[in-house]
């Protein structure tokens, strides 16, 4: 019997579950959508809540005085910890435009390098107004070749490409054909 007991074990050693975990969360930050199991995605999500939450926390934290940075470096540890810090497949760049003409300067700038940069620089500041749900499990339809695993899309809420525009308040709606005559 299994009373109390938590997790799942997904056929692997503690040590390879944990190193898994770091794994996902690395991923799901570097490319925020990542195609995995169902059973990976449920078992993973709330560590990758609580990462985005402890990145979103630092990204808020004012640097004045000593006990402030502390109170920083504190949870930037703590994310450290949880996710593990590596470089990024794609380096994060900010491109900014100035002047007009010929003055026209165009500058790009590195925002992040590695994993733990984008959580706190990219993701934080994007999530500073959600309350929780950062990840979303969308299932697939179709199975994994070799052992049928049911798959899904394990993704950011806010990505660009999961953004939904909401329709503008007092628009006109398109006429049909019966209020044309």
């Amino acid at each position: 019997m299994r009373h109390r007991k938590r997790g799942r074990k997904l056929g692997v050693k503690p040590s390879h579950r944990k190193a898994m975990g770091k794994n996902m969360v690395q991923a799901i930050i570097d490319n925020e959508r990542i195609v995995t199991t169902v059973e990976k995605a449920k078992q993973f999500q709330p560590l990758v809540e609580k990462v985005i939450h402890l990145g979103k926390l630092a990204a808020a934290a004012p640097e004045g005085t000593a006990d402030e940075k502390g109170k920083k470096l504190s949870l930037i540890r703590r994310c450290v910890e949880l996710a593990g810090n590596r470089d990024l497949q794609a380096v994060v760049t900010a491109t900014e435009t100035a002047g007009d003409g010929k003055e026209k300067v165009t500058k790009t700038r590195v925002l992040a390098r590695t994993t733990l940069q984008k959580l706190v620089r990219d993701l934080g500041k994007r999530n500073s107004k959600r309350d929780g749900g950062y990840t979303r499990i969308v299932r697939m339809a179709r199975r994994r070749l070799g052992d049928n695993a049911s798959q899904c899309i394990f993704e950011l809420t806010e990505s660009p490409w999961t953004k939904v525009e909401k329709a503008a308040k007092g628009k006109a709606k398109p006429a049909t054909k019966s209020e044309e005559k």
